[in-house]
């Protein structure tokens, strides 16, 4: 049902739900060829500048349709189901999926075949789903190669270069000049929280694994940030409202970045986490805040490190583990470098790089 009025259009669909248009959010949003560009879809006009007092004029429906005449004299007719996408959807999707929260187990392992993957867009949108809904992918029978994680990165899109190059060797030596080149266990963390904007996605190509330890190890952290929310709503509260600042230095880069263990997106939902004990500060601010930041963050940590939140597994030869950065937290437990070696190639995408795909084969498979 329409109603319309010079100051707004209100729509009722068959369920009841009902949502009233501002004029000026119509008229800009006109798909009309004198006001977009048909292939960009970007305004020609400047619409910053169009009357205050916009209003609607005439209004026709006519089945699925609304064609609106405005009081500037621009004409326009609107689909109602697009208008109802807009209403239920206001803020952009990263990948398209529901999430599944999950703790030290997942009900349907995301395993994808490397060459399926390189070959199939069908395959390429399961990875993605996969990458949505519970945050990782285990990409196997990739190779061994130094060169085949390049290969498969290129099927999304350009890597992220940071001062470690496009791919970086991990690689757990004796003379190692970074953490993750030693021996030693790494805590669960987020990669480079230090950069602006962070890296989105991360991909570990494993080449060999043969010594002891170095299993891999993944913890939710929107699950945890749910606990939190759930059992604590005052830590999650402060989680997401304390920035914290991140810091990397060495002899090629100095970088620093802030932001909040628990962030939210426009709309309210879970959006990123961020958790690296070894870079981050929080500022100096008084003791009340501080003392409430403590305790919270403890509140984190514990679920954080608690069993019931950590999936382990251990990556083998040709595999490349996939991850989204934004949701997971990661790490590793100790090698033992006299028993065999372990070698790995890491680089990163960035988000709007892996979802810029899947929108790509998702219009391309609509328009078949």
């Amino acid at each position: 049902m329409i109603n319309s009025r010079s100051d707004q259009l209100q729509v009722t669909w068959e369920d009841g739900l009902t949502h009233s248009f501002h004029p000026m959010w119509l008229r800009e949003r006109s798909f009309e060829p004198t006001n977009k560009d048909p292939r960009t879809g970007h305004r020609l006009d400047e619409v910053a500048l169009l009357p205050l007092d916009l209003s609607i004029g005439e209004a026709v429906e006519s089945e699925r349709n609304i064609s609106l005449v405005f009081s500037d004299g621009h004409s326009c007719t609107y689909a109602l189901d697009d208008l109802r996408r807009q209403v239920e959807h206001p803020y952009p999707v990263d990948l398209t999926g529901a999430k599944q929260l999950w703790r030290s187990s997942v009900e349907t392992w995301p395993l994808h075949d490397a060459e399926a993957v390189l070959s199939s867009d069908d395959a390429c949108l399961a990875l993605t789903a996969d990458l949505a809904r519970v945050g990782f992918v285990i990409v196997d029978a990739l190779g061994s190669q130094e060169d085949d994680l390049g290969r498969l990165c290129a099927r999304f899109g350009p890597i992220r270069p940071t001062n470690w190059g496009l791919i970086a060797d991990v690689k757990s030596i004796a003379s190692a000049w970074d953490l993750s080149m030693t021996g030693r266990a790494l805590e669960p963390h987020v990669d480079n929280p230090y950069r602006l904007p962070g890296p989105g996605y991360i991909l570990l190509h494993c080449l060999i694994n043969s010594a002891n330890g170095g299993d891999s190890f993944l913890i939710d952290g929107f699950g945890i940030a749910d606990q939190v929310r759930c059992s604590d709503p005052e830590a999650f509260d402060v989680l997401c409202t304390t920035n914290v600042g991140f810091h990397y230095a060495d002899h090629d880069a100095i970088l620093d970045h802030c932001g909040p263990l628990i962030e939210l997106g426009p709309d309210g939902a879970l959006f990123r986490v961020r958790f690296h004990n070894r870079a981050d500060q929080v500022p100096a601010h008084d003791k009340a805040l501080l003392d409430r930041y403590y305790r919270a963050r403890r509140t984190m940590a514990e679920l954080i490190w608690s069993e019931d939140n950590n999936l382990r597994f251990r990556l083998e030869p040709g595999q490349v583990l996939f991850i989204d950065n934004y949701r997971l937290f990661h790490g590793r437990t100790k090698i033992d470098l006299a028993s065999g070696d372990r070698h790995l190639r890491q680089c990163y995408l960035d988000r709007d790089t892996v979802s810029s795909c899947q929108k790509r084969i998702l219009r391309t498979l609509q328009h078949v």
